[in-house]
């Protein structure tokens, strides 16, 4: 068996090695990344509570009147006499003035209860849910949406907090805005112990990843002598 010696046509000779990208060039970043999605994200809305319960009970008292007076219609316009309670309600609302006390407080009392319905459809509910930040490039997306409890908030910076050294136990009030830590020092200087805390709770909320970093406020006290 001979080997194959004939020689390579022009048009089949290989194509020329591509030249090496230099590293710089490999690790610069992509151009085609929007400005938006390299700068920091900002803070997402918070979340929404759906009011179940409020939805359903307006849902059945609406029903319920609503099937109520249809119920009555009919039976007025069957020929059989209206129910009591309306004839009587028409008659007292025909007949009592304006400033008449029962007109006035049940005015007041419906203005109240929408007032609160109100409250409940333009309020986002759901206080006890602290909004974190968003990965870049999901702004405004909604595909990634986190929230930390604020009494998991609490433990995790209560565990931190009794960590130092010198700090006996602490109690910490997490609100949507402000994070209050109260310690009890049993030794070590009080302004040390302050410093080292005020530091170690600050790095701990860092990590949380909150939207909105609340403003930390740290009191160190002594234990009460004799106290119970």
């Amino acid at each position: 068996m001979s080997a194959h010696t004939g020689r390579q046509r022009p048009g089949d000779s290989d194509l020329p090695p591509e030249p090496e990208r230099p590293a710089s060039f490999a690790s610069a970043p992509d151009t085609d990344t929007t400005p938006a999605e390299r700068e920091p994200v900002g803070s997402p809305r918070r979340f929404w509570s759906a009011r179940r319960v409020p939805a359903v009970i307006v849902a059945l008292l609406s029903l319920a009147a609503v099937g109520l007076l249809l119920y009555d219609v009919v039976s007025v316009r069957a020929g059989r006499p209206g129910m009591g309670w309306r004839r009587r309600l028409a008659d007292e609302l025909a007949t009592r003035p304006l400033d008449d006390v029962w007109i006035i407080v049940g005015a007041a009392a419906a203005m109240a209860l929408g007032l609160c319905l109100v409250v409940l459809a333009v309020t986002p509910g759901l206080r006890r849910l602290l909004p974190m930040r968003q990965p870049p490039g999901s702004r405004g997306t909604g595909d990634v949406r986190a929230g930390l409890d604020r009494r998991a908030v609490a433990l995790i910076l209560r565990d931190r907090a009794v960590r130092v050294s010198g700090v006996e136990s602490a109690r910490i009030d997490v609100g949507r805005r402000k994070i209050k830590a109260r310690a009890q020092v049993h030794f070590r200087d009080l302004d040390e112990v302050r410093a080292d805390l005020d530091a170690a709770l600050d790095e701990a909320v860092a990590s949380l990843g909150l939207a909105r970093r609340p403003t930390l406020t740290v009191h160190v006290r002594r234990p009460k002598k004799g106290g119970r």
